[in-house]
């Protein structure tokens, strides 16, 4: 179990994520990509990213699953706090790592083979190598459901924002279960092994991950800004884009959207900007309820907003393409 340890001050000093982590997600995505662990929510991204895994160097593969391997402890150095400023952030952030923490942190890991060896020398070469390995596998792996991620993390945060505005700091941190527990001033976390993080003032980045599975992950240098990553509520279907798998041209996307130009669903669109419940979209828009999930629905299938669910209420927020739509088409 690891336990971390809140003041006063730390309550007020939870950060979420803006958004998905590029690198947090390739780390743990690699954990997953060659094992058959969650197979109803990771089999089909499995088979649809295997072709573009296919084509990448043999040797990029091997390298980045020596690094992220499927148990046990990777390098802290892979996900630089850089990375929330974007992917490209975070490579600059992994390629200026000191030589001597690459040594220290590679250690983490099983007797690297010969052909390794120079990345923990901090040869210019291998680190070079190692960008490209990130770089590719996160464009053939991660970003073709980059889309879904977003949505996933803004649905997250909704949710939290709300549960924060309603019941506090130490509310919102009781409902992050079921691997999380709050016992004042304690967070408890489903862990590998015992662990104890005193925030002591420092507060606590929380990032939500896709593919973050079962259990949260942290940091293992104490002394690095508090992290912790968790998994975000999904489906089997939650790398699916609208109309059909990430990436693939949706045939009924024109006619789905077109079903949005209606003058009370484009209220609802709008209704949902700062995220709403079913019951609170039926409200805004002066609808009945049912007409109001489906209008939901509508908007969900066409990619426009995503739909999360938390015991017995349906939380909707926009996605980026239906935010997008609104910023090109102001007004009430």
């Amino acid at each position: 179990m690891l336990r971390v340890h809140f003041t006063g001050e730390d309550l007020s000093r939870i950060r979420f994520a803006g958004a998905p982590d590029p690198l947090w997600e390739t780390v743990l995505s690699l954990a997953l990509v060659g094992t058959g662990r969650g197979r109803a929510v990771f089999d089909p991204w499995r088979a649809r990213v295997r072709a573009g895994l296919a084509r990448l160097p043999r040797w990029h593969l091997r390298l980045l699953r020596h690094l992220a391997p499927p148990v046990g402890d990777f390098p802290d150095f892979l996900t630089p706090q850089e990375a929330s400023g974007g992917m490209t952030a975070g490579l600059d952030a992994v390629l200026a790592t000191p030589r001597r923490r690459l040594r220290e942190e590679l250690a983490v890991l099983p007797a690297a083979p010969a052909w390794a060896r120079p990345l923990a020398d901090g040869d210019r070469a291998a680190l070079a190598a190692l960008g490209e390995a990130i770089r590719g596998y996160h464009h053939a792996a991660v970003a073709p459901v980059w889309p879904r991620l977003r949505a996933l993390v803004e649905a997250e945060r909704a949710v939290r924002a709300r549960a924060l505005l309603d019941r506090g700091s130490q509310g919102m941190l009781g409902g992050l279960g079921p691997a999380m527990r709050w016992k004042a001033p304690v967070l408890e976390v489903d862990y590998p092994r015992e662990r104890d993080i005193h925030l002591e003032g420092r507060g606590l980045s929380l990032i939500p991950s896709a593919f973050c599975w079962r259990t949260p992950v942290t940091l293992i240098d104490p002394g690095l800004s508090p992290v912790l990553v968790y998994p975000v509520p999904r489906g089997p279907e939650w790398w699916t884009a609208p109309g059909g798998p990430a990436g693939a041209p949706a045939a009924s996307g024109t006619r789905t959207l077109a079903k949005v130009l209606g003058p009370t669903r484009a209220a609802c669109l709008r209704a949902i900007e700062d995220g709403c419940t079913t019951g609170e979209l039926a409200r805004r828009t002066g609808v009945a309820e049912p007409t109001a999930s489906q209008h939901a629905t509508t908007l969900r299938e066409a990619g426009l907003s995503a739909s999360t669910r938390h015991g017995n209420t349906v939380l909707h927020v926009l996605t980026p393409l239906g935010a997008a739509l609104l910023r090109a088409n102001p007004g009430r």
